[in-house]
């Protein structure tokens, strides 16, 4: 008779411990060591589950030399959105993790990715029957019948299917629903994840077979499950948004096949999830009147130039303590900005709340917009209204000067598409455009940006 064995894993990170202990040492939190069952068979093998046998490419060592570094044919998406922030589409043989709060649309997402892919793609659902997957498919345009939908959630089964239908790309919706006869604790634990995971990496890489995971996140926002899983899979993407809006921004935390500064944003309509191809429509707001404390930016989100709007609200402090608040800016940054303007500019803004806020939901770290978030703070604090033509894409140094930022050409194109008429950049700034319709105010102080806004 086989011994039963228990280890002990730390809820949080995935740390392993023989027994039990109060904080884990690894992350440092308290009371989230939890003991599990855990009972490896002696072969844990994909193929195991099925008698069946699948070509798999067998690796061999190679000198550098020798290596093949021609870029190879990715998989098509059929979504202008998905494909920019993957790099170029799914790579064979990869394993995405896709995570987001509860009904932000990761399932509509990659169900509908399924309805329009011309490869056979195989959607495992563990949270859904056959006929709650079947009312959303039928809400949402479909042009190809290859999609095969599967309700299971053990991966010995999962991999049986597979061997029969040979699908092109598998779909797990969700990775915390799966469990393995090979570990005996129950599903969604860290070691049923762990062990999941690497059988799905294990046939991923020797079928060359893109496999796409949904995963679970915690009410801190991180996804469920040890933080090994993210280090596990080639790449993590985040599906952000509000579900009191219709407005989602997929992003990419970890991308070993391309960059992790880009962004992808879609509409969700009862039809499913409609790709944005102008952000910067969205991200401005159309009003009829010109408001104080309002000003437009140019910042650049890995290669696509966006039209962001910031909005400043200065007010004198009513309880003492002047508040300081930014919704989608680092607030620490914000301070700075504060403090320039105080000592360099000469407006008194100590004794005022100010609040700031950048619409559309989304969080920008490009500093290239402090110049717009200068302009909006003084534009609240003056009650003058910036013209709606105006854009600015430059950072403010401590000493109130105004720095150069990269890709400048590309925000004044942008700009320039978007119908603005003037556009304010650093004067350091090397700017090679011809024949621009859009006026290029080259400012160096902040004082000289003051004066033409304000006089």
């Amino acid at each position: 008779m086989t011994k039963t064995k228990t280890v002990f894993f730390c809820q949080n990170c995935g740390a392993q411990y023989a027994k039990w202990q109060g904080q884990c040492t690894s992350c440092k939190e308290w009371n989230t060591i939890a003991e599990e069952i855990i009972q490896k068979a002696s072969a844990s093998d994909w193929k195991n589950a099925s008698s069946g046998s699948r070509a798999s490419k067998t690796a061999k060592p190679l000198r550098i030399s020798e290596i093949n570094t021609s870029k190879e044919a990715r998989y098509n998406t059929d979504d202008t959105e998905l494909n920019r922030v993957l790099g170029g589409g799914l790579v064979p043989g990869s394993l995405t993790l896709l995570g987001g709060e509860p009904g932000i649309g990761k399932s509509t997402l990659l169900l509908q990715i399924s309805l329009k892919l011309p490869y056979k793609t195989l959607y495992v659902s563990g949270e859904e029957s056959q006929q709650q997957i079947k009312m959303r498919a039928q809400r949402i345009p479909s042009k190809t019948d290859n999609c095969l939908i599967l309700t299971e959630t053990k991966t010995q089964n999962i991999f049986r299917q597979i061997e029969e239908t040979q699908p092109d790309i598998v779909i797990i919706d969700s990775i915390q629903t799966l469990h393995s006869d090979y570990i005996e604790s129950s599903a969604g634990s860290i070691s049923q994840i762990r062990e999941c995971t690497t059988e799905l990496i294990k046939f991923a890489k020797e079928t060359a077979t893109p496999v796409l995971l949904i995963g679970h996140i915690t009410k801190d926002g991180n996804i469920a499950g040890p933080k090994i899983l993210e280090h596990m899979v080639d790449t993590v993407l985040q599906f952000e948004g509000d579900r009191n809006h219709v407005y989602r921004i997929l992003r990419a935390l970890k991308n070993r096949f391309g960059s992790t500064s880009e962004l992808g944003i879609y509409e969700m309509l009862g039809s499913g999830l409609r790709e944005v191809a102008n952000p910067s429509e969205i991200l401005i707001s159309k009003k009829e009147e010109e408001l104080s404390g309002t000003a437009i930016a140019s910042t650049v989100e890995g290669m696509r130039p966006l039209m962001i709007e910031i909005q400043a609200l200065v007010s004198t402090a009513v309880y003492g303590t002047p508040q300081r608040s930014a919704t989608g800016y680092n607030l620490k940054r914000l301070n700075m900005i504060l403090a320039v303007l105080e000592k360099r500019a000469g407006f008194r803004l100590g004794a005022k709340d100010v609040f700031l806020n950048i619409t559309g939901g989304i969080s920008v770290d490009d500093p290239a917009i402090d110049l717009a978030v200068v302009a909006a703070i003084l534009s609240s604090s003056e009650d003058i209204p910036i013209p709606k033509d105006f854009c600015f894409a430059a950072e403010v140094g401590l000493a109130g000067e105004i720095r150069p930022v990269t890709k400048a050409e590309q925000r004044i194109q942008e700009a320039e598409k978007l119908g603005f008429s003037t556009i304010f950049v650093s004067k350091y700034n090397k700017i090679s455009l011809q024949n621009t319709q859009i006026q290029i105010q080259m400012v160096a102080k902040i004082e000289d940006v003051v004066e033409y806004l304000f006089g």
